[in-house]
């Protein structure tokens, strides 16, 4: 028998992980609003990290975090859309590190302090995915 109501640990999940995506939103319009004068205040490799994002690395980042608040309310709604768009973002997410950690190797300019919180980004981006999946097949979204 399925049921389209969502379990009590998944609401909880689901309302935690999009405070967590409404924090990616903060940075992302933060990283938007730096201004050439609070880049320049950077230690100096950071400063041409920050100076020379490319469009699409950009583009990818918003896609990741917008699509991750998305995917939230989806799944707060019941809807089976959730997966796809959590999919995208998770998809976005990497296209992002890639230039993250290939493009500028940012593990070379900040050390190892900048592999945790992309590390935890996948993590729970690929959770939210594998979740949503187990949703729709237990019946939980529509």
């Amino acid at each position: 028998m399925t049921t389209h109501t969502l379990p009590t640990w998944l609401k909880s999940t689901a309302w935690a992980a999009l405070v967590w995506n409404l924090l990616g939103v903060i940075a992302f319009v933060m990283q938007m609003l730096m201004t050439p004068e609070m880049i320049s205040k950077l230690p100096v490799e950071q400063q041409a990290a920050y100076s020379n994002i490319p469009l699409w690395s950009t583009l990818a980042f918003a896609i990741a975090v917008f699509g991750g608040t998305l995917g939230c309310i989806l799944l707060l709604c019941k809807k089976a859309l959730a997966r796809s768009v959590f999919a995208l973002s998770t998809l976005a997410i990497f296209v992002q590190q890639f230039y993250n950690f290939v493009v500028i190797n940012s593990l070379e300019l900040m050390g190892a302090s900048a592999v945790f919180m992309p590390i935890l980004v996948i993590i729970i981006a690929l959770l939210l995915l594998a979740i949503s999946h187990k949703a729709i097949h237990k019946g939980w979204l529509k």
